[in-house]
């Protein structure tokens, strides 16, 4: 039976030029030839604030309950009060500006405003200081940044972290609950600034080489690095998408996002898309977490978003929401043009529940999509500019931006050269030099493969990390993650996430984090307090786990795609531990360190009763 169509989007058809070189590698660009692009952030901000003034641009939820709003005529007002009382600080592009708070009004505002006066801002992840409990990661940060000031939202709330860290002597401003042992500025005295020559002078000598945001990774292999994101990174990024999605010009975009501001996605991506285009962004104090994503479902039942934007994890607390409850599901689906998923793949099973719930919801399927990047090129290289049919499809190259395919064990790495592409980290010359090849090209790390190799057009797939892949003893390669996918997809509702094991052993085996919520299904009878630690015990669990082994089994194509033994986790993966980021990637490399006794009792000879394996 024949799929709904899906509701029309105006897309740039796809456009690719493929070069073979002598060495075997592929040189892959777009025929799109990339428009001429701003000289900065702030440029969208001044052309929206005297063309739409009460536009809506931001909101976020306030303390009654309702939302607190901000219009592009008063963000460009109080980004250009900012400047200047940034400028009469001292900051500069030496000092720049730390933010240590999640997504918030105040936050863009500031950020805004340290651009607007040519003062790098550098967000850093909340979580290195409300979730850490050593606060390593923010103390390394700091000292690596020496900012001239530091913003936190809540004073309060952030007072324990700045506390436990060298401040270098900045200023600390907050926006509400200022702690009496702490010498704090309210963030009010900022908007008080008059604006003047000086704050003039240093918005019209920003250009595209200028500094715009140290982002920092998440650290996957070591201490966050600073990436240096340029004017020209963030402004050719955003003209690349406007010109393959033509239709965020048409109309003003509308989103509901909980996306942290620390990362590119919800930031360069996110954030400077609703910018760019004159949009609205709703923030949501939500996020796919038990206890928050009800604060995400309440933010979707009042606001009818034209695109939505999520993480797999998301996508998977979400669904059981809009499966159920109608009023949420028309109110989702009524205005949306386009669904997006990013930051890892999306499981076929999550992408068949969206569908189901889009023809319901208006009787034709909503077109999903995805792109592929990092915090090194602003975020985009490729993207989705065409409707397919299933998961796992990245795109094609963007607007001005090359994509260099290399030969490498089998994969094909992906490397990339753009104006979007960052110079290099902060302070960190040996990470640059190491960065690059002799040609100039980034080197991320990813592998790709065409989608279909005999029409390179339908787009790139991506291919797993060439870093976590490896050998088994038989000298075969494992491709973690492809067969990462493959499990989460087979042992649904059970696994929210795996790390796959095996390096110089005879077989794979499985670290299972397991779903809180999808456990509890697979035991309707169990009490509604019950640990996970219980739960996971439970046969109909474990029965479930080892059935997931078995078709796994069967379907395989050999010992690399084939998984004998699992554990499942009780404890989540560690922020502190380095093994998640607050986007909830988990980083294979540093749970296999952290649990190497898991391991060893995954490999044990006499494995305990705790080591699920298929009985046959």
């Amino acid at each position: 039976m024949p799929k709904p169509p899906y509701a029309p989007l105006d897309f740039a058809a796809p456009s690719l030029e493929v070069t073979t070189r002598a060495d075997g590698s592929l040189l892959l660009r777009s025929k799109i030839q990339l428009e001429p692009y701003g000289r900065c952030v702030g440029e969208w901000l001044e052309r929206w604030g005297g063309e739409t003034p009460k536009r809506v641009f931001l909101a976020e939820r306030s303390a009654g309950g309702g939302w607190r709003k901000v219009t592009y005529g008063e963000a460009a007002a109080a980004a250009r009060a900012i400047a200047q009382a940034l400028l009469e600080r001292g900051l500069s592009a030496d000092r720049p500006l730390a933010v240590l708070s999640d997504n918030g009004v105040d936050h863009a505002l500031i950020a805004l405003g340290a651009m607007h006066a040519g003062v790098p801002v550098a967000p850093v992840s909340a979580a290195y200081s409300l979730m850490s409990r050593d606060h390593a990661r923010l103390r390394y940060i700091l000292d690596l940044l020496r900012p001239g000031l530091i913003f936190a939202q809540d004073g309060t709330r952030y007072a324990p972290a700045l506390r436990a860290v060298d401040r270098h002597g900045a200023e600390i401003v907050a926006s509400s609950n200022l702690p009496e042992d702490l010498p704090v500025t309210p963030f009010a005295e900022l908007l008080a600034a008059k604006p003047g020559p000086r704050a003039e002078e240093a918005w019209a000598a920003i250009g595209p080489d200028s500094v715009a945001k140290i982002l920092f990774t998440s650290g996957s292999t070591g201490q966050p690095k600073g990436v240096i994101n340029t004017q020209r990174m963030l402004c050719s990024n955003q003209q690349a998408i406007a010109q393959l999605w033509p239709f965020l010009t048409a109309k003003p975009p509308v989103i509901v996002d909980w996306l942290p501001w620390s990362h590119t996605f919800g930031a360069n991506h996110n954030f400077n898309m609703i910018l760019r285009n004159g949009g609205s962004l709703y923030i949501d104090d939500g996020k796919p977490a038990p206890g928050l994503v009800e604060r995400t479902i309440a933010n979707l039942r009042e606001v009818s978003p034209t695109l939505y934007f999520n993480v797999p994890r998301g996508y998977d607390m979400i669904l059981p929401h809009l499966e159920r409850d109608e009023p949420l599901r028309t109110n989702f689906f009524r205005d949306l043009d386009l669904i997006f998923y990013a930051a890892a793949a999306l499981p076929q099973n999550l992408w068949e529940r969206l569908e189901e719930v889009a023809v319901k919801a208006r009787g034709s399927r909503v077109v999903m999509v995805s792109a592929w990047g990092s915090t090194e090129t602003a975020p985009l290289a490729t993207s989705v500019h065409f409707t397919i049919e299933r998961a796992g499809v990245i795109g094609l190259p963007a607007p001005g931006t090359e994509i260099r395919m290399v030969p490498d064990a089998g994969k094909m790495e992906l490397r990339v050269r753009g104006p979007n592409v960052t110079p290099g980290y902060f302070k960190r010359d040996d990470l640059t030099r190491a960065a690059f090849d002799e040609e100039g090209f980034y080197r991320i790390g990813d592998a790709g493969r065409f989608a279909d190799p005999d029409q390179p057009i339908k787009g790139l797939e991506f291919d797993g990390r060439i870093a976590e892949n490896f050998k088994l003893t038989s000298g075969t390669w494992v491709y973690v993650g492809a067969l990462r996918m493959r499990v989460i997809g087979a042992g649904a509702p059970l696994i929210q996430d795996c790390v796959v094991t095996g390096h110089d052993r005879e077989e794979i085996g499985l670290l299972v984090f397991p779903s809180p919520a999808g456990t509890r299904s697979l035991c309707p009878d169990a009490p509604p307090d019950s640990p996970l630690a219980e739960m996971i015990a439970r046969p109909e669990v474990r029965a479930h786990l080892r059935a997931t082994l078995e078709k796994l089994a069967r379907e395989a194509t050999g010992s690399s795609t084939c998984p004998t033994r699992a554990l499942l986790l009780a404890e989540p993966p560690s922020l502190d531990g380095n093994e998640i980021t607050d986007k909830g990637y988990v980083n294979q490399r540093a749970v296999l360190s952290r649990r190497a006794g898991e391991v060893a009792k995954l490999y044990a000879a006499e494995p305990s009763a705790e080591v699920i394996r298929p009985e046959h």
